[in-house]
């Protein structure tokens, strides 16, 4: 069996962190936990990250870039209406079928807001950079129209906000929303 380079070490602890910290959050996640399921020692996982803070800024990181390259594969071609349908229906397919990608954004947010409040504005940074690239996503295949934008991005927060509580897909709250933002029931 080939031994991995060290860049395809960096991407399996970033994949191991983003499902470790979907699950316990940046203060509840040790980095014990996510060497652990990487199935290397903690001393190479700092060979490979400088810290904690730097494995979930990466995971956050790969967390919107991966939002923003399925939005834009989603839409690829599309403008308006028929874009934000192909990216609604393409975002709710991944947060349904990949929780650990609708907690890892819950995560982010919670570790901005914590983080900001002990004055450390670094994760606030990253996040808010990786979200006004999300935006500019969202935004250019609308025509750069703000209220529609605006309003794509706030039913995506109210969805995750909803599913992250667990609400199912036949409870009255989806009753106001048109597809494809309402969850289709899992097999």
């Amino acid at each position: 069996m080939p031994r991995m380079s060290a860049e395809e070490r960096r991407e399996s602890v970033i994949r191991a962190a983003t499902t470790e910290f979907a699950r316990g959050g940046y203060h509840g996640t040790s980095t014990e936990a996510i060497a652990k399921r990487v199935g290397v020692s903690q001393p190479y996982l700092f060979r490979l990250f400088p810290g904690k803070k730097a494995i979930f800024l990466a995971a956050a990181g790969r967390c919107v870039e991966d939002t923003i390259r399925m939005f834009e594969e989603a839409s690829d071609g599309l403008e308006g209406e028929e874009a934000l349908q192909a990216m609604g229906e393409a975002y709710r397919k991944v947060v349904t079928e990949q929780p650990e990608w609708l907690m890892m954004q819950m995560q982010m947010y919670v570790a901005v807001a914590a983080a900001e409040q002990e004055g450390d504005h670094e994760f606030g940074e990253a996040v808010r950079a990786g979200w006004m690239r999300l935006w500019d996503t969202v935004h250019l295949p609308l025509g750069a129209d703000v209220n529609e934008t605006t309003t794509f991005l706030a039913y995506g927060m109210l969805i995750n906000c909803l599913l992250a509580m667990g609400f199912p897909p036949e409870h009255r709250v989806w009753a106001g929303m048109t597809p494809p933002e309402r969850p289709e029931e899992k097999p």
